[in-house]
């Protein structure tokens, strides 16, 4: 009967599981990439949104149109805020511990860094990376839900402004 196999060594893992756990860091860390550009186009339509709606602060609007459009604005804001903790960096914190990755590596004495990197942690690395991504994905796909409605209001605010009193 052979040895289990833990999650730190290779020794007996198959090439095959190997590839897989390459595959996959490899993997959610593009996703996490993605999820990161994603946001910052994001944040950069909001700001231009919000630049255009600045420039138009100083017109003479009905108060309904001014109303729906401050809305608005307060959405953009509430979504530009998910977006920010989208790219914001995530390193552990005091409310998980952080058993893999550079900030582990940089509590760690030399001596225990060079032990550390003797071990595969290629399967807690994709479950941190994963658990990671999704909080990011979650994150921006509520951002973009609070943007549609946002511009669901402004589309309101123009109608009523074209509208008028």
């Amino acid at each position: 009967m052979s040895a289990p196999t833990t999650s730190h060594t290779t020794d007996q893992t198959t090439p095959i599981t190997n590839k897989n756990l390459d595959d996959a860091c490899h993997d959610v860390e593009a996703k996490i990439s993605r999820t990161d550009n994603k946001a910052s186009l994001l944040l950069a339509f909001n700001g231009a949104v919000l630049a255009g709606l600045a420039s138009a602060a100083d017109k003479d609007l009905p108060r309904p149109a001014q109303l729906v459009g401050g809305c608005a604005v307060l959405t953009l804001a509430a979504s530009a805020v998910l977006l920010l903790l989208v790219v914001r960096p995530n390193l552990g914190g005091k409310s998980r511990e952080v058993r893999e990755g550079f900030p582990r590596w940089a509590e760690l004495s030399e001596e225990d860094l060079l032990s550390a990197m003797r071990q595969d942690t290629r399967v807690i690395r994709v479950r941190a990376l994963s658990l990671i991504a999704l909080a990011k994905f979650e994150r921006l796909a509520r951002a973009v839900d609070i943007i549609l409605a946002a511009l669901a209001l402004l589309l309101v605010a123009a109608v009523l402004t074209i509208v008028g009193p």
